[in-house]
């Protein structure tokens, strides 16, 4: 078995059934028509799912379908075997969380203060974090490799450090279920390697990473499972060596593409 096949296997026995689960989802926006159609798919323990396909095709709503901040108009989402529906906010948010691209942030936190905002879920009403929210905090900066930022204000972070900062943040919540809009977009190279490796390594230790991505290379790099989503629907499906060809990311994106699998990795880029 592949070490990619070994990890899917692990994952699998690590939690039994599935994390997440959309069963035939479909939406529209009022006035748009379909965004999401008839969209199948599962999320087991200690896998990486990444969703790949060009703007408009409905990444981020289905995310927004998954998080229950909207309601599918056919089909169902289940967290743990069970109807998003029948989960309470704060229930539902110790079991999955969300890494945004960006937020605006009104307060001057430190990196560590906004980190403890993760523990919210954990805590009574108005609850304040105590020594154990603390450590938990420091133990998820040092995951995602930005303890050295614990102090810093978050209005002086680069764009990569603020990014680990939202994964710290979600890390801290201690949910199961790791969603990801497009984390590595608008970062330098060895930002975007540093988070790609780190969903890896999330995984690796037993979450569920589901991420959206223009990015086929990270996702040949990192993903257990591939689907590439075009006009709302799932044009194809698979692990990454199986998804990822030169076909179907034409047929996607409507641009030539070069793939190549080498002992070294994959290795997929434009062709000119």
């Amino acid at each position: 078995m592949s070490a990619r096949g070994t990890r899917a296997a692990r994952g699998a026995d690590a939690g039994g059934a599935a994390v997440l689960e959309a069963r035939g989802v479909s939406f529209a926006f009022a006035g748009r028509g379909s965004v999401l159609r008839n969209l199948t798919f599962a999320v087991d323990p200690g896998t990486v799912t990444a969703i790949l396909g060009p703007n408009g095709a409905g990444k981020t709503t289905l995310l927004d379908v998954c998080l229950g901040w909207r309601r599918p108009d056919r089909g169902s989402v289940l967290l743990r075997g069970r109807p998003l529906a029948s989960w309470g906010r704060r229930e539902q948010a110790r079991v999955m969380s969300l890494v945004p691209q960006r937020e605006n942030v009104r307060f001057d936190f430190t990196v560590t203060d906004y980190v403890l905002l993760g523990r919210s879920p954990h805590l009574p009403v108005l609850g304040v974090p105590g020594p154990g929210d603390l450590a938990i905090a420091r133990d998820a900066l040092r995951t995602a490799g930005i303890a050295g930022l614990a102090e810093r204000s978050i209005a002086t972070l680069s764009g990569g450090e603020y990014q680990l900062m939202l994964v710290a943040r979600s890390l801290a919540q201690q949910s199961s279920l790791l969603l990801l809009d497009e984390p590595a977009s608008h970062l330098d190279p060895a930002h975007q390697q540093r988070v790609t490796v780190l969903l890896r390594h999330l995984a690796d230790r037993g979450l569920a990473v589901v991420y959206t991505s223009h990015d086929p290379q990270a996702a040949a790099a990192s993903a257990d499972t591939v689907h590439l989503l075009r006009n709302g629907r799932f044009a194809f499906s698979g692990t990454p060596r199986r998804t990822l060809t030169p076909e179907s990311l034409r047929a996607v994106y409507g641009v030539p593409f070069r793939v190549a699998w080498t002992r070294h990795g994959p290795h997929v880029s434009w062709e000119e």
